[in-house]
């Protein structure tokens, strides 16, 4: 698989993320359903808390990934939906750090939205991967 960074400013280097990644002669993709702050049972956890709920959700895609044999750093494609921009972006530093170790660089959206799937739900990260 070819993979190109589409970049044509530079202002989202510093927010992790890239304008597009154009994909060519990828064999498999993987298309992950929307990842939330839920334990394994499919219970909410960390009510209140958007840092926890962002690495719980992190940690969530990263388990789907492994299931398919991949890693963060297949991934071409994020999208946020969050309850709360502000909240997301002030937590979200540690996040993108850690997608930046991993060597994420995926083209992303961070969306508003009014309700997630549960109440006490913050964050919805989706995600596409490529290889």
């Amino acid at each position: 698989m070819d993979r190109t960074i589409v970049n044509p400013w530079t202002w989202q280097d510093q927010l992790g993320f890239v304008q597009g990644n154009d994909v060519s002669g990828a064999t498999r993709t993987l298309y992950c359903a929307g990842q939330v702050s839920v334990d394994e049972h499919g219970a909410p956890v960390h009510a209140g808390d958007m840092a926890a709920q962002l690495v719980q959700a992190l940690d969530n895609l990263v388990t789907v990934l492994q299931a398919a044999g991949l890693t963060l750093a297949d991934v071409v494609r994020l999208n946020y939906y969050t309850t709360d921009v502000p909240a997301f972006l002030e937590a979200a530093t540690p996040l993108m750090g850690r997608l930046a170790d991993a060597r994420c660089r995926p083209a992303s959206t961070l969306l508003g939205v009014a309700a997630l799937f549960h109440p006490d739900a913050l964050v919805e990260i989706e995600a596409t991967a490529a290889v």
